[in-house]
């Protein structure tokens, strides 16, 4: 089996998706140019996604082509060598809505590889957010603010080319500089993007972050029930039957002793 390269970019739902989706399509296209095969793929538990709910976008790239169907064979990389966090209130912790619990946003990041974090904090505020992991690893601040380039909207501010910059930085072993540059010139013929994507790689800002630093705090977690212990569907207790019908205003059931008022409505669950 050849080299297999993983990059997973966590990024606010809906808000941030076609962001999150370009930066992917770059990292596999600048690959491409030192003759590296790769596919960008999103979570599919996150589809259909719900706006500013976390969500997670892959890039996944090989020095050959059996060993990319190989990567392609485990639909979401368990171990990542670059983590992208586009907004950093993200540092706090993820909970895609079909996740049940809290995940560290370092928590696929391999040893000694990069969590790199957009953001105008110092990597001192950002670790108090991000929980401890048993193994050290590289923070890399991007300095900037979170870009919220959508599914109906593009700001194109360059964010995807700054991080491009970052990740070329962080990890030339995918693919150096030189074939970021090729691929932004010769497919988005922007001479200004090869300049904001070069500036990223040179001021990329990174910290050693050592073994057990961080937020102490463990993330919260449910216990799922098995099927032996799942009542039979998801209801609202019915309503009790009421008295008779009577000529003054007809048949009138009961008032659930669960619901607000009027014994014709729903309970609607409250997140918090």
């Amino acid at each position: 089996m050849g080299q297999l390269f993983a990059v997973e970019i966590s990024y606010r739902g809906v808000f941030q998706k076609n962001l999150a989706k370009n930066i992917c399509r770059g990292i596999v296209l600048a690959a491409h140019n030192e003759g590296r095969p790769g596919i960008s793929f999103g979570r599919y538990s996150d589809s259909p996604e719900r706006n500013g709910i976390p969500a997670k976008s892959f890039a996944i790239v090989a020095s050959d082509d059996e060993t990319l169907e190989i990567g392609m064979a485990q639909y979401m990389p368990k171990q990542v060598d670059v983590t992208v966090v586009l907004d950093d209130t993200l540092c706090k912790g993820l909970e895609p809505w079909a996740w049940a619990g809290l995940q560290p946003v370092n928590q696929t990041l391999k040893p000694g590889k990069t969590l790199i974090v957009v953001s105008t904090e110092p990597a001192a505020t950002l670790l108090k957010m991000i929980h401890k992991k048993d193994a050290p690893y590289k923070l890399g601040i991007l300095k900037g603010l979170a870009s919220f380039s959508g599914m109906w909207n593009y700001k194109d501010d360059h964010t995807d080319m700054r991080v491009l910059g970052a990740i070329a930085k962080a990890l030339p072993e995918m693919f150096k500089l030189e074939s970021l540059e090729k691929y932004i010139t010769e497919k988005l013929k922007n001479p200004a993007k090869v300049q904001s994507a070069l500036m990223a790689y040179q001021r990329l800002a990174v910290t050693d972050v050592k073994a057990g630093e961080g937020n102490q705090e463990k993330p919260f977690s449910f216990v799922q029930p098995g099927a032996s212990q799942m009542r039979e569907g998801v209801s609202i207790e019915a309503a009790p039957l009421g008295g008779p019908y009577n000529n003054a205003g007809g048949y009138k059931s009961g008032r659930p002793d669960k619901l607000m008022k009027f014994s014709s409505r729903t309970l609607r669950p409250v997140v918090d």
